[in-house]
């Protein structure tokens, strides 16, 4: 790399901790320091390593399905290094700037270490993450239809509509969500553009028993977000916010999505201010939405050390 790119990788990422500071700084200021910090003094332990095991579970259901995804595109990967890579992937989310994409170059990078074409580990990492929102916008979609028609939730609804044609909106969106990806994915078996070299992974999962493969991918996403929304709501219990599951849930998704924007640090400051707007829209006392939003963020610090330990050896 030229003199020229390690300085302006390094502009980059002196901007992604100012801005993350910044953020970090206005919310503080904002809702005054003291009080979240009251608030995660105050947590509860017993909440805490419930949402920490299962942020755990879900790293873990995630590294299996980035190997399932690994095995549709025609290689194999041991479990055991999977496992280690996805968790040491992970750890450098958590302390590199750019949010998630510098543990996805990594994995990448391990991946062509092994032997996978590039294209291939490349594609494999894209899904993965692509997969992994799928899950998420479906379950979120769904606890809204839920919590819109069947639970006495609607007291929180800011809106003066009626909240019946949100919850069909919101049950649409599951319903699409479930049923197009499979007819989608055999759509790429006949389509032209995927016999260009760019393209050829497409054909690829398409013609090796997608009937069978996604329906697996579904199952570990699925897995993979509950688990992640657990640890969430878990979160949420041990800092004393009593925004009801069925509200947070949904709300996740574009918390989540901020903190998966690369223009912070590992999330940092933009997964607090989105949940400060949408948890705070809800009803919740700001400084336990900030609370929350740390206290989450956290999970992946504590999981760091995992990602320390040496790689497994080849079976």
């Amino acid at each position: 790399m030229s003199a020229v790119a390690l300085r302006s990788a390094g502009v980059r990422r002196w901007l992604r901790l100012t801005v993350t500071l910044l953020l970090l700084g206005a919310l503080l200021g904002w809702v005054g320091g003291a009080a979240v910090l009251d608030a995660l003094r105050a947590a509860d332990p017993v909440w805490v390593v419930v949402g920490l095991l299962a942020a755990t579970l879900a790293n873990a259901a995630c590294a299996g399905r980035w190997r399932a995804l690994a095995d549709w595109l025609g290689h194999r990967v041991d479990g055991r290094w999977a496992l280690w890579a996805y968790f040491r992937g992970q750890a450098l989310n958590a302390v590199l700037p750019g949010a998630t994409m510098g543990g996805d170059l990594w994995r990448v990078w391990a991946l062509q270490r092994l032997g996978v074409p590039w294209s291939h580990a490349s594609i494999s990492v894209l899904l993965d993450r692509v997969i992994g929102l799928w899950a998420l916008v479906w379950l979120g979609a769904l606890a809204a239809a839920l919590a819109l028609t069947l639970l006495p939730s609607v007291a929180v609804w800011p809106w003066g509509t009626p909240p019946w044609p949100w919850a069909a909106v919101a049950l649409l969106l599951a319903l699409a969500l479930w049923l197009v990806p499979l007819p989608l994915l055999r759509w790429g078996a006949q389509a032209t553009w995927t016999d260009r070299p760019w393209g050829r992974w497409w054909r690829t999962l398409a013609q090796r028993q997608p009937q069978w493969q996604w329906p697996r991918q579904r199952r570990l996403a699925l897995l993979a977000q509950t688990a992640t929304l657990s640890a969430w709501v878990a979160a949420a219990q041990a800092v004393g916010l009593t925004l009801p599951w069925w509200w947070l849930v949904p709300a996740a998704t574009p918390i989540f999505l901020a903190a998966a924007l690369p223009v912070g640090l590992g999330g940092w400051g933009t997964r607090e201010a989105a949940a400060a707007a949408v948890l705070g829209w809800l009803g919740a006392p700001i400084p336990q939405a900030l609370a929350l939003s740390v206290l989450f963020g956290l999970y992946p610090v504590m999981q760091a050390p995992l990602g320390l330990l040496p790689p497994p050896r080849p079976r």
